[in-house]
């Protein structure tokens, strides 16, 4: 992925988000032209049509609002993923948004197929990789189940063993699977935890920004960094 990389730990399509998707798209060099943005309501796609279109619907509103020629694509199921008619769509979009929903069915639904690799070029031309929840969580190395008390493999991109939304919401029910999840860590590996209402920007190699109204929280095996909004970090 050669664009910007935003993990969110929530808010997609909501007020409080506007200012890091402006950031998204100001990063875009289109010559004058309004980009083009897919939704991707594919995490939600065992939740049935309500959700499905709820989220769809508010994706291309704010989008639109923001400016861009904005589409949702109906890709909640392996058959749908593997659909040739949304190739041309995803291949020449400009930012590809994951909204939030189930990150292991996500993760299942995409990987190998013909809607993810698309994707793939178009991030390998500079796309933009927008994830909010379980949008974000399948880049990491390992996504954590948390009602199944369970790790399941990610698509690895982000250099993370695990990455967290919600972090300053996670219920007390969950707090010792978050340490059982620390305490899998290796030397020279992390995991990164972000706040609600708060996203992590930044480049594959390059420097990252919180920005939002929380934190992002990066923990190796011993050690914890907390990072308010518009501050930077690296990830190595």
């Amino acid at each position: 992925m050669n664009g910007l990389i935003a993990l969110a730990g929530s808010g997609e399509y909501l007020p409080v988000m506007e200012d890091v998707d402006r950031h998204l798209l100001a990063s875009l060099n289109l010559n004058g032209r309004r980009p083009r943005v897919v939704c991707l309501p594919t995490a939600a796609g065992r939740e049935g049509d309500a959700s499905v279109n709820r989220w769809s619907d508010m994706g291309v509103l704010h989008f639109e609002k923001l400016g861009a020629d904005a589409k949702a694509l109906r890709i909640i199921d392996r058959r749908s993923a593997d659909d040739p008619q949304w190739e041309s769509t995803l291949e020449t979009a400009d930012l590809i948004y994951f909204s939030g929903g189930d990150p292991g069915y996500l993760y299942e639904t995409l990987h190998g197929t013909r809607a993810w690799n698309t994707a793939l070029r178009a991030w390998g031309r500079g796309a933009v990789y927008a994830g909010c929840s379980a949008g974000a969580m399948i880049l990491a190395r390992r996504i954590p189940r948390f009602r199944l008390a369970q790790t399941q493999t990610g698509f690895g991109v982000v250099p993370a063993e695990f990455i967290l939304p919600h972090f300053d919401a996670i219920p007390a029910v969950f707090k010792p699977f978050v340490f059982a999840l620390r305490r899998q860590l290796r030397e020279n590996e992390r995991m990164i935890g972000v706040d609600e209402d708060t996203a992590l920007v930044g480049r594959l190699g390059g420097e990252w920004r919180v920005m939002g109204q929380g934190s992002v929280h990066v923990f190796t095996k011993k050690d914890e960094q907390v990072y308010p909004s518009g501050q930077t970090l690296t990830l190595d």
